[in-house]
């Protein structure tokens, strides 16, 4: 991320295209909670998911379903012999853990839930 050279002693502070690719994929509204929602609760059917990220619209939820799917976060599993779809984490997804409970343990520490804890 950051680098020196012999000639100039300054730092560069060029992000790497895939840490900005990640922060930008993470950061996208409501990924994060699906992806916590699924490392905590395991395999959900949307209606499950759709009620536990309650303030996402089915259409929003959609998109960001397949989004985190065609980067192989999720997957879609549909049974055969019911109408039963879930949807549950990748071995790519569960890598997600740590880096979600250093998130949660950050803000926690640093956004407390009133403003008086905030000074």
């Amino acid at each position: 991320m950051t680098s020196k050279t012999d000639e100039d002693s300054s730092v560069d502070f060029t992000l790497c295209p895939r840490f900005e690719q990640t922060f930008s994929f993470l950061g996208k509204k409501w990924n994060g909670l699906i992806i916590d929602v699924l490392l905590h609760e395991g395999p959900q059917r949307f209606r499950d998911l759709a009620r536990k990220v309650p303030r996402c619209s089915d259409r929003v939820l959609v998109e960001r379903l397949k989004e985190l799917e065609e980067n192989g976060v999720i997957v879609r599993q549909t049974f055969p012999d019911n109408a039963l779809i879930e949807y549950e984490l990748t071995q790519k997804g569960q890598e997600f853990k740590a880096v979600m409970a250093a998130v949660h343990a950050w803000s926690d520490k640093w956004y407390c839930s009133t403003e008086t804890d905030q000074k």
